[in-house]
């Protein structure tokens, strides 16, 4: 059986020439800084976001978590979406590991947290009692709010917020190219304002492994120590930074095809009785495609969202229901996703609701 899988786009597989660039690639010791691969890695991503400089990291977690350590100690305050990334699925590291305090703001339908909401949740510093805010996390795209970009504008406004109070603002910006696909504009775009920014490389840009995290030349030093406090110093990395430039110079571009794929989709899974998707409508959508279960309106009340998953996955589609209780899905395109891929993951849909 054909497999379409459309539960991430960290799936994807190494391209041929990715492959063949990994094969050659130049390495040395790179906690030594000597390896000239993550070398011109590290200075082509931060030119690209408008940076001094950055340090490759595993994955996107630890990425955003070095971030936080460097720019927050123990006992200190960080402000974030409650749909965040950092804070749903990274496993409460900045608080486990780094002692850091995560205050919590309910994301809007947008993906943007309220500018004046984030005022009022900075810590008065001259008041014993509160923790010392240092920190604004931003994500972007923002995964559980669609995919959908922030516009750079926005990001702007929580610069101009945080430098009013003297606090540090950190981009997760693990989709931050499709962001700048979405909204037609450069990623540096995106950063201008921000003091650091993590995008990752294993998922649109379909590389196997890792992140940068980018920022000042200080910033920088300090995090590569917060790396290796966290087991992230790597040696002849320049094999894994050889597929993140490979990825880099040629699949960006390419992202614009993963959105027009998942527009399609969801316009197809809008229109389908007992399916109902948001990112049929006008929006900065990505390649994330999120859509509601109701199995009652077509009288099917035991159709739920994780039955609908099964019913897919028996003929030959991958989808990831979002919990026990949730009644959404999430599919992801991607490089290894087609236009014919998606005329059959609707065919299946179809199928999988009728029970044929």
């Amino acid at each position: 059986m054909k497999w379409i899988d459309l539960r991430s786009d960290t799936v994807t597989r190494p391209t041929k020439g990715m492959r063949e660039a990994i094969a050659v690639a130049e390495v040395g010791d790179d906690v030594f800084g000597e390896d000239p691969t993550v070398l011109r890695l590290e200075e082509r991503t931060a030119a690209l976001l408008g940076k001094e400089t950055g340090l490759f990291v595993a994955s996107g977690t630890m990425g955003n978590l070095v971030a936080l350590l460097t720019h927050a100690g123990r006992g200190d305050e960080i402000i974030l979406g409650d749909q965040s990334h950092t804070f749903l699925y990274e496993v409460g590291g900045c608080a486990g590991l780094g002692g850091i305090h995560p205050h919590v703001l309910p994301n809007l339908h947008d993906g943007t947290l309220d500018p004046s909401a984030i005022e009022a949740a900075i810590r008065d510093p001259s008041n014993v009692h509160f923790p010392q805010t240092r920190v604004i996390c931003i994500e972007n795209t923002h995964n559980r709010c669609g995919g959908i970009a922030l516009s750079p504008e926005y990001c702007d406004e929580v610069g101009e917020l945080a430098a009013q109070h003297g606090l540090a603002v950190h981009l997760d910006g693990a989709r931050l190219f499709n962001a700048a696909i979405a909204r037609g504009v450069e990623p540096s775009r995106f950063t201008e304002s921000v003091d650091s920014v993590t995008i990752c490389l294993s998922k649109g840009l379909g590389a196997p492994v890792g992140s940068v995290l980018c920022g000042g030349q200080a910033f920088i030093d300090e995090a590569r120590r917060m790396r290796k406090a966290v087991g992230g110093g790597m040696r002849q990395a320049g094999i894994l930074a050889a597929a993140g430039l490979y990825a880099i110079d040629r699949h960006v571009d390419r992202l614009a095809d993963d959105h027009a794929n998942a527009s399609r989709l969801a316009r197809g899974i809008d229109e389908l009785d007992g399916l109902s998707c948001e990112q049929a409508g006008e929006g900065s959508w990505s390649n994330l495609v999120f859509f509601g279960v109701d199995g009652a309106t077509i009288g099917r009340p035991d159709l739920d969202a994780r039955a609908l998953a099964e019913r897919l996955k028996e003929r030959g589609v991958l989808a990831l229901p979002l919990g026990t209780k949730s009644p959404r899905i999430r599919m992801v395109t991607h490089l290894d996703v087609s236009s014919s891929d998606v005329d059959m993951t609707l065919d299946a849909l179809r199928s999988s609701l009728l029970g044929t």
